[in-house]
């Protein structure tokens, strides 16, 4: 196979960079407009700065094929629906540019009629719910599920791609936009008509992009960046060709303009020969979640098809082992030439935090083994110079990178043998419950004597502001341990007595003394590490700070006894004990690299048995261990489902099966697919499961036609993830759709998640319309059985 005449440079991609800003700038300036503090001018102004300081930052790191149109102020899907006008009727959009404030009501919804609904006076009336929201593939980045109708039309109703393309070029930054790929943009929406097929609508939507990508062309743009993850699913022949007419179409319209085809989060697998077909310029492949397709892509992929090759990993925080890249790809490099490959990241940096020098507080062993987003824009520079012939030139470098390689390979601080030798004594009895259901059931009804559809939350209440500068100042060591520690007490019980007060039926302590439900946890166990600056995007302003999974996990001792001891104390009514589970730990860090996940996983799994039982020893009728993440850890290709159900499950069990009968275990799953895996949400044999159905107005409920469900669940009837209150009547129509598929004494009544982010004014209100809707409804039901 013959190559042209190679440049004897080897481009740098990132694919995509981190929005938020070093200290979270996008956060503080959405938050200030949502709040009515500051105008649309100056969140837009914030936004301009943190683009044009990510495209600074890339130039200044190396980075040859810059990205732009990779910024949100929400969610990259949702700007995606908003180009092409697939905005629901609901949001009151008739045309032409679309009002800041309807792109918020699409991904937050609105209350109507509230002061606060809408604070610059686009709100909506009645008030809206937010689009149907639930995480992208399988991290824990969320995005705004795109929702067609019959009939759907398209219309290009922003040009942000356009302009932010020449907002760049206006600061001397020739960039590459990134678009969500028509093929992938429909698979990931929904039809309200059950028959319509989102790929049928194709042929109205490519004319929309076609336009996008012919003023890219007029304004300068050479290459565009065309995202596809759809190609590392399981597709049909229909998809293959919805993407042989997408690709098609385009080469016809724009036949100078090339594209990047981009893959990540898996290999190509069976859908190679389709991805090797379209008429791309460019074929980006994820080295990371699948290396062994490099040889096979290199061997078969066209002459003039440039390869960008994703070997720096994109979703998680380990330094490369670059001599080992290295040795893999130059291979590839001498057979194509420089000119037909790109180095890049497995996938965008957005899932990665920005910049590890803002770690001052870190093992300084740990930190020698970790690269964020600014390290490995420069693990790509090192690369992409090596490769073009410069080993030498940066031959400290990858020594450097080699040593740090083999120091974290060898450390004590990773490996313990007293944890592999408990791991290595887990019994089969160890993950299953003493009895039946049935029988545990009648022992716990028995004990609690709850009413019929018992009423609950999930486990936290608003972090109000002073809550989070008591916290700040507990951390920077301005308030005492004792003086902390009495204000988290008083919060704890007035949340208790409002929750007395308003006739819930199952108490939570509002979790005031915990940051995040992983990094409490986290920062309790040991192999864990934690960063000050280290935050992802979650969803909109919602950012976290994984913890990074280094070593073997243990629990020193008991973590949240003495919190549920108190919460008790104050209350008759039962108290949970609120734990997160292991798969959640697990799927919610930055996991180690080592070691399979399945054994990490187990690892933390006796750390919170131990917890579980120590809760119980102190009193604990009712112990909660969140899985809120379990759905999103199921890999992307259903023939590996089974094996990560399995060893999910069991872990599951291994943490919560050690209790009593009469002892109730619950648990809690959010925004995620479930109905694929009900049969393992049912082998997970908790006692009582909350789960996210609200948003998607009972969907779930669809699994329930064929699997009968056999335990207890609270299908969540208010949207913790919107402002807006639901009502009354809301509230009692999903129950009622809730009640068609389970019976009522299955039930139980409860928020979609735990009400951390909200405000105390919007969760007060939701919370009695709640308990009506229970009472009501608990009402209706007893008159019916008369």
């Amino acid at each position: 196979m013959n190559f042209p005449h190679s440049s004897g440079t080897v481009p740098v991609s990132t694919l995509g960079t981190p929005r938020i800003g070093p200290r979270r700038e996008l956060k503080a300036a959405l938050e200030a407009y949502w709040s009515g503090k500051t105008d649309a001018s100056a969140l837009l102004d914030t936004a301009a700065r943190l683009r044009a300081a990510n495209w600074a930052r890339q130039k200044a790191l190396g980075v040859t094929n810059i990205p732009s149109n990779d910024f949100s102020l929400y969610d990259h899907v949702l700007d995606t629906v908003v180009m092409v006008g697939a905005i629901p009727q609901a949001y009151g959009w008739t045309g032409g540019p679309v009002p800041l404030d309807t792109y918020f009501a699409m991904a937050r919804g609105s209350q109507g009629g509230e002061p606060d609904a809408c604070a610059h006076g686009h709100g909506h009336s009645q008030g809206v719910p937010a689009l149907e929201m639930t995480k992208w593939f399988d991290t824990n980045y969320h995005y705004m599920v795109p929702e067609f109708a019959a009939g759907q039309r398209f219309a290009l109703a922003s040009t942000k791609p356009v302009d932010e393309y020449r907002e760049a070029k206006a600061l001397g930054y020739q960039t590459r936009p990134v678009l969500l790929g028509p093929v992938t943009f429909l698979k990931l929406g929904k039809a309200k008509d059950p028959s319509l097929d989102p790929l049928s609508l194709l042929g109205n939507l490519l004319p929309v992009y076609g336009e996008v990508l012919r003023r890219l062309s007029a304004s300068g743009a050479e290459w565009i960046q065309m995202d596809e993850p759809c190609l590392v699913l399981d597709l049909d022949a229909a998809t293959h060709a919805a993407l042989k007419e997408t690709y098609g179409f385009f080469a016809h319209a724009l036949p100078k303009l090339k594209l990047m085809l981009t893959s990540y989060f898996g290999g190509l697998g069976d859908n190679l020969d389709a991805a090797l077909t379209l008429p791309v310029a460019g074929l980006h492949l994820d080295l990371v979640r699948a290396p062994n397709q490099l040889r096979e892509v290199s061997e078969r992929a066209r002459a003039g098809l440039v390869l960008s090759l994703g070997v720096i990993d994109g979703r998680n925080v380990w330094r490369a082992n670059l001599p080992k890249l290295l040795d893999a790809l130059e291979p590839v490099v001498r057979r194509r030439g420089t000119d037909h490959v790109e180095i890049a990241p497995s996938c965008s940096l957005l899932h990665v935090p920005i910049d590890l020098e803002l770690e001052t507080g870190l093992d300084p062993d740990v930190k020698s083994w970790l690269a964020f987003a600014v390290q490995k824009m420069d693990e790509l520079s090192i690369l992409a110079t090596a490769l073009a012939g410069g080993r030498e030139v940066v031959m400290g470098k990858l020594m450097v990178s080699g040593a740090a390689a083999d120091a974290r390979g060898a450390s004590a601080k990773v490996h313990r043998p007293d944890v592999a030798m408990r791991l290595g004594a887990v019994t089969p009895d160890m993950v299953r419950r003493q009895s039946p259901f049935e029988v545990r059931r009648a022992a716990q009804h028995e004990k609690l004597g709850l009413p019929a559809l018992p009423t609950t939350t999930i486990g936290s209440f608003p972090q109000t502001t002073d809550v989070r500068k008591a916290r700040a100042a507990h951390a920077k060591g301005e308030l005492s341990d004792a003086a902390y520690e009495a204000f988290v007490k008083e919060e704890t019980t007035r949340t208790i007595h409002w929750q007395e007060e308003i006739g819930l039926d199952v108490l939570v302590h509002g979790e005031f003394e915990r940051n995040d439900m992983v990094q409490y946890f986290g920062e309790q166990l040991s192999g864990f590490a934690f960063t000050r600056y280290g935050w992802v995007q979650s969803y909109g302003s919602r950012y976290v700070r994984p913890p990074i999974l280094f070593g073997d996990v243990a629990r020193p001792k008991p973590m949240t006894v003495d919190w549920w001891r108190y919460a008790q104390s104050v209350t008759q009514k039962p108290m949970k004990g609120m734990i997160t589970g292991p798969v959640t730990i697990l799927n919610w860090s930055f996991v180690r690299d080592d070691v399979p996940r399945s054994l990490a996983c187990r690892q933390i799994a006796l750390a919170i048995r131990d917890e579980v039982a120590d809760l119980e020893a102190a009193g604990a009728a009712m112990i909660q261990i969140d899985e809120a993440a379990l759905r999103e850890g199921l890999p992307l290709r259903k023939a590996e489902w089974t094996t990560y159900l399995d060893w999910a499950v069991s872990s599951f069990r291994l943490c919560a099966s050690g209790v009593a009968d009469a002892t109730q275990i619950h648990t809690h799953m959010c925004y995620s697919e479930f109905n694929d895996i009900i049969d393992a949400i049912g082998a997970m044999d908790a006692d009582v499961i909350s789960i996210e159905t609200s948003r998607s107005k009972m969907e779930l409920l669809d699994a329930f036609k064929t699997y009968k469900y056999p335990n207890e669940i609270g299908p969540g009837v208010y949207d913790i993830h919107s402002p807006r209150v639901p009502s009354v009547e809301e509230m009692i129509d999903l129950l009622a759709k809730a009640t068609q598929r389970l019976a009522p004494e299955q039930l139980w009544v409860n928020p979609d998640c735990g009400l951390k982010t909200r405000q105390w004014e919007e969760v007060r209100p939701a919370l009695v319309n709640m308990v009506a809707a229970a009472r009501r409804l608990r009402s209706d039901l007893a008159e019916a059985a008369e």
